[in-house]
């Protein structure tokens, strides 16, 4: 059940994280300047990131116990 939201969060943070670098700082006046697409980004990058890596760490054990 940890690949799919891992993998989710893990496409939707990169996808934010481009964009927020990509886009016109001009339209961050609203939010007092602070690129929020990019950092919200990077928050579900790294969530996405542990999920994964969660479900690697999980895969291996559940492979190495029933051997």
């Amino acid at each position: 059940m940890r690949f799919p939201i891992g993998g989710m969060f893990t496409i939707l943070g990169a996808l934010l994280t481009l964009y927020g670098l990509a886009s016109d700082q001009a339209i961050y006046a609203r939010s007092l300047g602070i690129n929020v697409n990019l950092w919200w980004g990077l928050v579900l990058l790294v969530f996405g990131l542990v999920m994964l890596g969660f479900a690697l760490r999980g895969a291996r054990r559940s492979s190495s116990d029933s051997t």
